[in-house]
């Protein structure tokens, strides 16, 4: 598969998550890849979900730090 063609399957995960209300929680780097935790509360029920995706490609990277940028920034 190509690389821009593997960085859009990422990039419609990452935004799945994004859209569903996850948050990013926390980031794993190691030499095969980025690996992103992100965390679902449930107000009502208190219950909290966790979902991990490994990003392979440098422009899946990029693309995560710019929405982690976002979201620190709408927290302060």
């Amino acid at each position: 598969m190509k690389e821009h063609q593997h960085y859009l399957i990422e990039r419609e995960k990452i935004d799945y998550f994004i859209d569903r209300g996850y948050h990013i929680n926390g980031i794993t780097e190691n030499l095969s890849g980025a690996f992103i935790e992100f965390v679902l509360k449930d107000v009502k029920s208190g219950e909290i979900s966790n979902e991990i995706l490994h990003i392979q490609t440098a422009n899946g990277r990029k693309y995560f730090s710019a929405l982690l940028l976002k979201q620190i920034q709408s927290v302060t």
